[in-house]
């Protein structure tokens, strides 16, 4: 799951070597923190948080099938 979140970060933003994700593992729940470049952050988030949000649900959307939940916190 982390390579995943690693990899969209990866695509959208212009300094991909300052993507970081950090995966946090709790008993029913990961939170992944995902850092990058300060100019790089709004693309990350998108206009009005769609780009996040969108991530957000594809990480909910493997969590079911995995029967587990995965948070998404942007850091900046």
């Amino acid at each position: 799951m982390r390579e995943l979140v690693e990899s969209i970060a990866k695509a959208l933003v212009d300094n991909p070597d300052e993507v970081r994700v950090t995966e946090i593992e709790g008993e029913q729940t990961t939170v992944f923190e995902l850092r990058v470049a300060k100019p790089d952050i709004g693309k990350v988030i998108g206009k009005q948080g769609r780009t996040a949000e969108a991530t957000r649900t594809i990480l909910g959307a493997v969590g079911m099938k995995l029967r587990k939940r995965f948070v998404l916190e942007i850091l900046d």
